[in-house]
């Protein structure tokens, strides 16, 4: 996709518009910070990775290229979702349809679909191997770390891309506190939460719980009845209990939750959406329901030779969505939908992982220039999904005699695995790390599949009613790699290798009888430059990467079951490119950020369901470059007031919606402003997202049919412009 000329002056105009905010900051900076705030060095502060499989040290001194947000930047941007963090990120992508239990993170081109995420969410340590487990409300995180390049040395089946991790704040082990926060804006955007954590026994055993309620209209107008379509609604809560009865022992329970209430999915034909964006025309008010809880137990213990952890991961979701499958008013029998569905899953997911390694901050020495740091482990589970649905479609042929066809799907499977896996570094002459590191994954997985025609059609249409039971076995040895050198403490550089698979599975809901695909591996190679300058004002990361996936997973239309996809196995692809971050603490008020990232990804080889071939062709939702920039500064007022700015800029390259390459999204660009005052333990401002009101439309699924999308595509329109106030207290 080319950029228009107009969309370039537009993205231009935005940027210039940015640069004049963040300049007006610069000399606001400058003319109110004292003499010796201005050459006195500003430390950043030490963003260590929050997964401590990945690395204990400091961002900067990571042989990976990966993002890390902590709670403050959570918390200064109003960032409630994963999605919301991503932007931050270079080469990173997410699709999500207005109907949240959708949820689908590309890193570098490589994604999946939910059911078989390519980039695996793990919060607190736990995988969230489901999209509609992942993307759930932002509560009590103290930081996400997004990994890109596959960790499957480490993290096993489904980070062919990469990794979200995400860990929650501890509770307090000493004295009580507490927080409320509300939010309120347009669409009637309603947001209330409130978090207390204290200590029930001092030092020993500490306590927290947060929870809310949030909702909002939707953004999508039925012309047919003028309601939204896709109002939100859910209520969250995530409560902790901390034991901490000796120094070498620490018992953390984590219960997470969220039910959530949501509307249809806002739907409609791309070239109407472009026309008039946010409307559509539904003869049917559709619904979607999910309902997540996430128990999770950790056990740590610290030992004079190894620590030793244990977590202990129970997920359990379902969902349940209603909608008028043809998404719009068409049919064929007055009073009508053409085409119903009724569609429930439900998963329940149990995971065991023991980890050994050496004790934290203390490798082994080899002797006074080399030291050796280690870790082992070992991860079980054992996973049961259901899926029904019914679809419902009018007769064509025989609309009197037989009004209603009748597609039942069912699915129940049953998936079991464990893996092994060891890493170790050695460091010498506090210059050269060695990482070496291998894992074996094996996994058994079962099917029971269903699929039936009611009533049985006429001799010249195609009947169904088939069942079938299936199991397949998978083994898979991922290695990775990496040397890294410290030129200086403040300088370093690194090159890696790292391999990733994507674990085979099964087309639940599929009526042609095409029930299984085959795993998906890729191969990463890169090199990278990471440290500090400007007297450690600024931080900054560099990385190129070649990226190689081969037997490549590809969502297809299913051409018996309109609106309906099967997973199959297309082919190869690669993906290369840049990335670069930076963060630049000017002063101990001012800040700024940046990141951009620059990848092609396009398909060697392989072909679509209907035998079209695809080589040569861009990677579905690979946006050609993107990057980010902000600015935020603080102005230290009389008597503890404090009058903060904040505005950050996302530009996202073009992009395709599917292997075809036959419709896409061109370049766009949001901008995001917020300004407020804080004194003390209270805060209060005001928020503007999407600014400029941005039309774009960041998702769409080829869609057959002319008369519901005559383009051949039906998508939903991007969040429009919001804004509204947020206050909140600190006791």
């Amino acid at each position: 996709m080319i950029l228009p000329n107009s969309s370039m002056r537009c993205g231009l105009s935005r940027l210039l518009a940015v640069t004049a905010l963040m300049s007006t900051c610069s000399a606001l900076a400058q003319g109110d910070v004292k003499k010796d705030e201005q050459t006195k060095p500003v430390d950043l502060n030490e963003i260590v990775i929050s997964a401590p499989k990945l690395s204990t040290k400091s961002l900067l001194e990571a042989p990976i290229s990966a993002t890390a947000v902590p709670r403050k930047t959570l918390q200064d941007a109003g960032m409630y979702t994963v999605k919301d963090a991503a932007m931050y990120a270079p080469n990173t992508y997410f699709t999500e349809f207005s109907a949240r239990a959708i949820s689908t993170p590309r890193f570098r081109g490589i994604g999946g679909s939910p059911t078989n995420p390519g980039v695996t969410t793990y919060m607190d340590g736990v995988p969230q191997f489901n999209g509609n487990s992942s993307s759930i409300m932002l509560i009590d995180v103290e930081q996400i770390d997004m990994v890109r390049g596959p960790v499957g040395a480490l993290y096993g089946r489904n980070t062919a891309g990469g990794l979200v991790n995400i860990t929650s704040r501890r509770p307090t082990l000493q004295g009580w506190e507490g927080e409320l926060q509300t939010m309120i804006g347009n669409y009637n955007l309603q947001d209330y939460r409130g978090r207390v954590s204290g200590a029930l026994i001092e030092d020993v055993l500490g306590f927290s719980f947060m929870g809310g309620y949030n909702q909002r209209d939707g953004y999508t107008k039925n012309t047919v009845n003028g309601q939204p379509i896709d109002n939100r609604g859910s209520w969250f809560g995530k409560t902790q209990f901390l034991w901490t009865p000796t120094r070498q022992l620490e018992v953390r329970l984590i219960i997470a939750g969220e039910t959530a209430r949501d509307g249809d999915y806002a739907l409609n034909d791309v070239a109407q959406l472009r026309a008039t964006p946010r409307q559509s025309a539904r003869d049917f008010g559709g619904f979607t329901k999910r309902d997540v809880l996430m128990p999770t137990l950790q056990v740590t213990w610290h030992g004079d030779s190894f620590d030793f952890t244990s977590t202990t991961g129970l997920v359990w979701w379902k969902t349940q969505d209603v909608t008028d499958l043809d998404y719009s008013t068409f049919n064929f029998i007055p009073g009508n939908t053409f085409l119903l569905r009724n569609n429930r899953q439900q998963q329940t997911t149990w995971s065991q992982e023991f980890r050994f390694s050496n004790p934290k901050n203390v490798p082994i020495t080899l002797s006074d220039s080399a030291f050796l740091t280690w870790q082992a482990g070992a991860f079980f589970f054992d996973q049961t999904y259901q899926q029904t649905t019914a679809q419902n479609q009018d007769n064509v042929f025989f609309p009197v005699f037989i009004p209603v066809n009748t597609t039942n799907t069912s699915a129940a499977l049953h998936d079991q695995g464990m893996g092994l896996y060891a890493q170790s570094t050695l460091t010498a002459w506090k210059k050269l790390d060695i990482t070496a590191g291998l894992r074996w994954d094996y996994e058994h997985k079962q099917a029971d599949l269903s699929a039936s025609r009611n009533p049985i059609a006429p001799p010249f249409l195609p009947s169904l009613d088939a069942s079938s039971r299936t199991a397949k076995t998978y083994s898979q040895v991922t290695p990775q790699a990496s040397i890294a050198y410290r030129f200086t403490p403040g300088l370093m550089a690194y090159a890696g290798f790292s391999g990733g698979y994507k674990a085979g599975g099964f087309n639940t809901a599929s009526v042609t009888g095409r029930t299984n695909y085959d795993q998906e591996r890729s191969w990463n190679y890169e090199i990278g430059l990471k440290g500090r300058a400007l007297q450690d004002k600024l931080g900054f990361q560099l990385a190129a990467f070649y990226t190689d996936w081969r037997n490549l997973q590809l969502n297809t239309p299913n051409a018996a079951s309109l609106a309906t996809f099967d997973v199959i196995n297309a082919g190869n692809a690669v993906s290369k490119g840049l990335e670069l971050s930076a963060n630049y603490q000017a002063t101990s008020s001012w800040t700024v950020f940046g990141s951009a990232g620059l990848q092609t990804a396009r398909f060697l080889s392989g072909s679509m369901d209907s035998g079209a071939k695809i080589g040569g062709s861009k990677v579905p939702y690979t946006p050609n470059y993107n990057a980010a920039v902000g600015s935020q500064y603080n102005w230290e007022l009389s008597q503890g007031w404090t009058l903060y700015a904040r505005g950050d800029v996302q530009f996202l390259g073009g992009f395709v919606y599917d292997s075809s390459n036959a419709a896409g999204q061109n370049a766009y660009t949001l901008a995001n402003f917020r300004v407020g005052i804080r004194r003390q333990s209270w805060y209060s401002e005001f928020f503007l997202n999407n600014a400029f009101n941005t039309r774009y439309v960041p998702i769409a699924i080829p869609y057959p049919n002319p008369a519901s999308a005559p383009s051949g595509y039906l998508g939903e329109s991007g969040a429009p412009m919001t804004f509204g106030v947020r206050a909140g207290i600190k006791f």
